[in-house]
């Protein structure tokens, strides 16, 4: 194990991006933070760290228990990060509030036909 490394190559490690170079464009975007800094891909991290970064809808912050140079199955990479209990309890709540909006926005069976979407066209242009 090693002291410290990179960041985009921790994320990819820890399965936060599939590849190297998403891991890269997610830092570079400035959506990763790292102690609350906005940082480069090359920002080496170390045990200890708190970073941010999203994740599908949600941002979790996590804090680094251990590094690897690997990418390893799901279960290791689990291994190498807690997710903060302040982190948990956010992402709980946005994922009961995407439910609750689901019930209002609810999905057709069935996708318009030809003359459905010219009348929805013509309803969203007036």
């Amino acid at each position: 194990m090693t002291e410290s490394i990179r960041l985009d190559k921790f994320l990819w490690a820890a399965r936060f991006a599939k590849t190297r170079s998403v891991a890269r464009d997610l830092v570079q975007s400035g959506k990763v933070t790292v102690n609350g800094q906005k940082v480069k891909p090359a920002k080496t991290v170390q045990v200890g760290d708190l970073v941010k970064c999203p994740r599908g809808y949600d941002v979790y912050e996590i804090e680094i228990l251990a590094l690897s140079e690997q990418r390893r199955s799901a279960q290791e990479a689990a291994k190498l990060f807690q997710e903060t209990t302040e982190s948990q309890t956010k992402r709980e709540a946005q994922a009961e509030l995407r439910k609750l909006n689901a019930l209002y926005n609810p999905h057709p069976d069935t996708k318009p036909d030809k003359k459905q979407r010219r009348d929805l066209l013509k309803f969203k242009n007036s």
